[in-house]
């Protein structure tokens, strides 16, 4: 059979639903037309929603390993404490957890992640993986006098990463990088998706504006010398936007704690649709059990995506669950707006929309079958 015509109660297309209509798909993959179900009459018929496959907008694969590791509501600043101090126990296992965690990924119906990495661990995995990959190597570096030096190691990472997919340099947050850091990565930007952690927590805000807070007891504990630091007087989002300028995308993640201002800054600095808000409510509970602001979001007119993080803040690594979470916690959320973060805008956030995220004629973005009674999905073509 050279193609197949599916048809489902309902289908989703990217961008919205379309009724008592038929996909047909070519045996590679690729989409070749959505048709009038009376043209179609000898097609599958299937109990669900026909979607294209998710996007996951940001993952930590390398720390597929300390699934379980880290208690859940320990709040950030412990979080990241435990992860730097445990990130390299069961060292043996990281390999095979990597191994798992993309076929967990791939069985959960997600065709593309955007993957934090720190280290090349996951390399090997990415190359020929059926995952397509937009490959974030993220660059610590609070101490000014160390700035070269992580510049450098990040360098050797990147180039690591050749053959993986898409990959540049990323800051991680505005209370790790410092000035002169940033000044070495911002050539990285032009063209590339920038992905950035975003007010994840209060105590980000309360670090960079007041040079005060749970932050500074963080650094003391990593015995890094935090002197430099001059309190910027403006939150954390204001404090490093303008930075990024030059990005083809802005990928602001997590959100948790941003100030309505904040938003309506971030939205009017930038032409429309090239700063994208990823959302991973999942952690968040796991981390913090907080949800993000979901509701300002939306009446913000915000693009939202959707992101898992870490097997080391998450029970599993499905975007169906994040969007039975997203549900859950704000039943006002239309599915087929819920649908639209998990593909179409997660594809464009990752620059991938001319093979990803929609039902579009030459595209191959995967056929899912999703069952809104339980959020189960199964992977169809």
């Amino acid at each position: 059979m050279s193609h197949r015509k599916i048809q489902a109660a309902r289908l989703f297309d990217g961008t919205r639903f379309q009724e008592d209509k038929v996909l047909i798909v070519a045996a590679d993959g690729a989409i070749e037309a959505i048709v009038p179900a009376d043209e179609a009459t000898d097609a599958e018929m299937l109990d669900g929603i026909l979607t294209p496959g998710f996007i996951n907008c940001h993952c930590h694969l390398e720390l597929s390993h300390m699934k379980g590791q880290i208690p859940e509501g320990t709040g950030l600043v412990d979080f990241v404490l435990r992860v730097i101090s445990g990130r390299n126990e069961r060292a043996a296992n990281i390999p095979s957890a990597i191994a798992a965690a993309a076929e967990e990924m791939w069985h959960n119906g997600i065709m593309a992640v955007g993957d934090i990495s720190n280290t090349a661990d996951t390399a090997a995995r990415k190359r020929g993986d059926k995952l397509v990959y937009y490959n974030f190597v993220e660059v610590l570096g609070w101490a000014p006098a160390g700035a070269e030096a992580s510049y450098e190691r990040a360098l050797r990472v990147l180039e690591d990463f050749a053959g993986c997919g898409p990959a540049t340099l990323v800051p991680h947050a505005s209370y790790t990088v410092s000035d002169a850091l940033w000044h070495l990565l911002r050539p990285h930007f032009p063209g590339h998706t920038i992905s950035v952690h975003n007010q994840e927590t209060p105590d980000e805000d309360e670090f960079i504006a007041n040079g005060s807070g749970a932050f500074v007891g963080l650094y003391e504990k990593l015995k890094v010398n935090n002197t430099h630091h001059e309190p910027k007087g403006v939150s954390s989002l204001r404090s490093y936007f303008d930075k990024l300028e030059g990005a083809a995308r802005r990928l602001l993640v997590h959100n948790t704690f941003i100030p309505e201002d904040d938003l309506h800054y971030a939205l009017g600095s930038t032409a429309a649709g090239s700063t994208y808000f990823c959302l991973c409510i999942n952690a968040n509970l796991y981390i913090e059990n907080k949800v993000p602001p979901v509701e300002l979001l939306r009446r913000s007119g915000a693009p939202i995506v959707l992101g898992t993080d870490s097997l080391a803040s998450n029970w599993q690594l499905g975007i169906h669950e994040e969007m039975r979470s997203v549900r859950k916690h704000f039943p006002g959320v239309p599915l087929e707006e819920l649908l639209q973060w998990a593909t179409l805008n997660g594809a464009r956030a990752l620059q991938m929309e001319n093979e990803l995220g929609s039902f579009e004629k030459g595209k191959k973005p995967g056929v899912l079958l999703l069952q809104e009674s339980d959020w189960s999905v199964r992977r169809i073509v």
